[in-house]
């Protein structure tokens, strides 16, 4: 038969029997959480322990990491203003000629609109970014939900724009386009 040697646990460490002797006897014995292991049982008990503080590590990397990234993006939102006039505005490629252009190749009358005859200007508003993606699409003056929708679908299929410019930096700029909805 053999004989497993056995360790002491005492609060959660590792004690040596001296060091079992010690803890065990002080005055505040009755905290004294001491039991003893078997090696397999410390083997599994360590395994489980590291398993935990491997875990928690993940966790708390993974979520200060997404914590760190969130705040980099709110910085830079907070710093990067949308102005509404600058010194170069942002341009569509081309200019005013091909924007028209894209417009009118692209905006497609919508059937219920065009069957119930409904015309109007739909002003829809957009930032030009520092790269000259466009975000934050809004119909500002709306005349009808399909005609909006359509406003809409025309802006965001628009290809990047030329930035507009500050003091020579690249900045986020408010545009706003007038669309013109007219039945022949």
């Amino acid at each position: 038969m053999k004989i497993e040697q056995s360790v002491i646990i005492c609060n959660d460490f590792l004690a040596s029997k001296r060091d079992f002797v010690y803890f065990c006897n002080r005055e505040d014995r009755l905290n004294c959480l001491c039991t003893v292991r078997t090696n397999k049982q410390i083997v599994e008990l360590l395994k489980t322990k590291e398993m935990k503080k491997l875990i928690i590590m993940s966790l708390m990397a993974m979520f200060g990491l997404t914590t760190v990234s969130a705040q980099k993006t709110v910085v830079a939102q907070k710093n990067q203003q949308v102005f509404d006039v600058v010194e170069q505005m942002p341009e569509y490629p081309g200019g005013m000629p091909a924007l028209l252009e894209y417009l009118m190749q692209n905006v497609k009358y919508p059937e219920d609109a065009e069957k119930q005859k409904i015309e109007g200007k739909v002003v829809a508003s957009f930032v030009v970014e520092t790269d000259g993606s466009i975000s934050e699409i809004k119909v500002l003056k709306p005349v009808y939900p399909s005609l909006d929708a359509e406003a809409v679908r025309v802006v965001q299929g628009m290809s990047n724009w030329t930035p507009g410019k500050q003091r020579g930096q690249f900045v986020r700029v408010r545009y706003t386009l007038p669309i013109m909805f007219h039945l022949k």
